[in-house]
């Protein structure tokens, strides 16, 4: 008989997806695939010159206990549009965090696009993601995320939820851009700026490539909720909006 000391071992789902990718007769070439769990790796049918590659979690989304583990590697000369094929959700969780991590090798002369879907978190979610991108020398990075606090149309305020975000992005093994982003229910309850100020979405964009600075003059004609910032090679911008 169950009583309420016994806690059954609950199902969790696991993930793993790693693509490679090299330069064959000058175009880029899928090299290696694996893919076990729910994590799968789809391939749009496209025109142009630029493999697109789609990372999908056939679970649906993430609670407590649940991990992902995606990589890339992509060898010198090629150049990728990596995204996931919907918007990733962090679902409640009894207290353990959903992982989701990316790792990404970059080689020489390569250009990477990271351009996932939103993550959307709900109320009780625990979700900690890391995402780490080492280039080789004349390397180039394109990241944008985007995290949405609850679905604004179906009324949902998030009161408890925890989300830890760790990017981090090198050179030839030296550091040129990290940053952690923690946000928890007092944060989102916040009513300044710096927490916030009620904000619903938020996303950050960030491009690695010599002269990324110099498009900071005209992002900052067309930003009007938001700031960017350039230097040494970087370009960042941060976006704050009411929804999605």
């Amino acid at each position: 008989m169950l009583n309420g000391l016994h806690q059954p071992r609950r199902q969790r789902s696991k993930g793993t997806a790693k693509v490679a990718f090299r330069q064959r007769s000058s175009q880029t070439r899928l090299a290696d695939l694996h893919q076990s769990g729910s994590g799968k790796i789809m391939f749009l049918r496209v025109t142009g010159p630029v493999p697109v590659a789609v990372f999908l979690n056939t679970s649906g989304g993430m609670t407590g206990g649940d991990w992902l583990d995606y990589r890339l590697d992509l060898g010198d000369h090629c150049r990728v549009l990596a995204t996931i094929q919907t918007a990733e959700r962090g679902y409640a969780s009894l207290g353990a965090a959903a992982e989701i991590r990316l790792i990404a090798m970059i080689g020489t002369s390569v250009r990477l696009d990271w351009l996932p879907q939103e993550t959307i978190l709900f109320e009780a979610a625990n979700l900690h993601r890391r995402t780490e991108i080492d280039l080789a020398q004349g390397a180039e990075c394109l990241l944008a995320e985007t995290i949405v606090l609850g679905r604004h149309a179906m009324g949902e305020t998030l009161c408890r939820t925890d989300l830890l975000d760790h990017r981090v992005i090198r050179r030839a093994g030296r550091l040129v851009w990290a940053e952690t982003f923690q946000l928890n229910a007092a944060v989102h309850a916040g009513t300044s700026a710096a927490l916030l100020n009620g904000a619903r979405a938020m996303a950050v964009v960030c491009l690695i490539a010599q002269g990324a600075e110099d498009a900071i003059e005209p992002l900052r004609v067309v930003l009007d909720e938001g700031a960017a910032s350039g230097w040494d090679g970087k370009c960042v911008v941060r976006l704050t909006a009411t929804d999605s």
